[in-house]
């Protein structure tokens, strides 16, 4: 029992080793969202193999919203492609005819996966482990596409607050999905307590998790926008409602 115990925490041991190197991951991404835009038939992401020494294998796919690997509407091609030390490729994310089935009037949501995997090695007595990335993929109809204008007014802008009891419920009145990843209660401040990143999906509404009253009669949201900047909303709020002042609000990175 003694030597199973010891077994068992060395294997431990190994495998923090290796997650806590995790951040320097050797096949990387040129951005950390995809935008598909759905009057085109592909879109392609950059990657790179940053080990200047050893070759690795590039895996993806996609995933749905529930996490399940698909082969419609949306692939990945190639699936699997060597990257030599040092250098870059593309990966192309290949629309099907399936895609026109997807909602035109709204976004949807998939996630695009990158495993890298390492070469294999000779040496003993050594834990390999294969790194993966995953990214949020956001299908974009033709019909919605937005103008210039649009980002210079970003829609998120419309997002609107509505206090019920002791939270702020947020609504989302638009299109497009919305990701929040902070919440203040002043422009500078810190990140309130309960806060925890969220995705308001199109024409939805979700809870916050800080009360009302951490969060105060100015709260500050920052989003992800689709180059993956993070600029701040500043709320006005009246009654039990909270609007967005464009005028409070930073300007969009």
């Amino acid at each position: 029992m003694m030597l199973n115990t010891r077994l068992t925490l060395q294997a431990f041991a190994l495998l923090a080793l290796g997650l806590s190197h995790s951040a320097y991951a050797a096949v990387g991404l040129d951005r950390t969202r995809v935008i598909f835009d759905g009057s085109k038939d592909a879109t392609s992401v950059n990657i790179t193999n940053n080990n200047t020494q050893l070759p690795y294998l590039a895996q993806g796919w996609i995933e749905d919203e529930e996490g399940k690997k698909i082969t419609t509407p949306l692939i990945v091609l190639p699936p699997v492609q060597r990257l030599e030390p040092g250098k870059q490729s593309q990966v192309k994310v290949q629309a099907l005819p399936a895609a026109k089935l997807l909602p035109q009037d709204r976004e949807t949501v998939f996630y695009f996966n990158l495993r890298e995997i390492p070469p294999r090695t000779d040496k003993a007595n050594t834990l390999q482990i294969a790194l993966q990335t995953r990214i949020k993929l956001f299908y974009r109809p033709q019909a919605i596409t937005p103008s210039q204008q649009d980002f210079s007014n970003p829609w998120q802008e419309k997002l609107t607050l509505t206090r019920e009891g002791d939270r702020y419920r947020v609504n989302n009145p638009t299109p497009y999905y919305v990701t929040l990843v902070d919440a203040r209660s002043t422009k500078d401040g810190k990140t309130v307590a309960g806060f925890e990143p969220l995705m308001v999906a199109p024409k939805g509404t979700l809870t916050l998790g800080p009360t009302a009253k951490a969060l105060g009669a100015t709260p500050y949201l920052a989003y992800v926008n689709d180059y993956g900047g993070r600029p701040l909303l500043a709320f006005t709020c009246s009654g039990d409602t909270c609007k967005v002042d464009s005028q409070a609000s930073p300007p969009n990175e």
